[in-house]
């Protein structure tokens, strides 16, 4: 007979195993290990989730679902397109800065092992429809209106996207090549914050 399932030790171990993944990579990461520091023993591991490969995939899709949660939340009908923009840019600017290394995780698995795209496009694909479709109503009044260039959700996203995410993949670099201090390093993060907001919207205008 199967021991019933501990949401609590289940827990512990996919917390366990998401920092670890994210401080050594999925490959140097192995289940004994993860046992270890979940302080369970290594039968559980397998009893939860199977395999390795099952684990991680729990925590990539739940790194898909970060990257893309900021846009997911309908915007708000009373108040200005702009301000909308500037909540959803601000709002993915803070998940990636309390998730900072989930970039280098998440890019690293899809470009060393390509089988990760069949399940991202699984388990998020269905989202992005219904996103890029109220996004591009939002822009075509807009459009219209005469306030916002001919665009599509696909270029503000992609925009959204590679500005932010440019700057937590590059970070290590740049404070290692500049020599910043954290206190200095994370002062230019708020700077960048701001200045990413100015840049898109001005983007956005004819």
């Amino acid at each position: 007979m199967k021991p019933e399932k501990d949401q609590t030790t289940e827990q512990a171990i996919l917390e366990t195993a998401e920092k670890l993944f994210l401080e050594k990579g999925f490959a140097l990461t192995s289940t004994t290990e993860i046992a270890r520091v979940a302080g369970c023993n290594q039968a559980l591991v397998h009893y939860y989730f199977r395999t390795k490969d099952r684990l991680f995939d729990a925590i990539f899709e739940k790194s898909a679902t970060v990257f893309i949660s900021a846009f997911l939340d309908k915007m708000d009908d009373n108040i200005p397109f702009e301000e909308k923009i500037r909540k959803k840019i601000e709002t993915h600017f803070d998940i990636l800065r309390a998730n900072p290394k989930l970039p280098f995780l998440f890019f690293n698995e899809l470009n060393t092992n390509p089988g990760r795209l069949s399940l991202l496009k699984d388990k998020t694909g269905g989202m992005y429809k219904p996103l890029f479709s109220a996004i591009d109503e939002e822009l075509k009044v807009e459009i219209e209106k005469g306030s916002v260039r001919p665009m599509t959700a696909m270029d503000l996203m992609l925009t959204i996207l590679s500005l932010n995410l440019a700057l937590f993949m590059s970070g290590p670099v740049l404070q290692a090549i500049t020599g910043l201090t954290g206190t200095e390093f994370q002062k230019l993060i708020e700077n960048r914050r701001r200045e990413h907001v100015t840049v898109i919207l001005k983007s956005l205008r004819p």
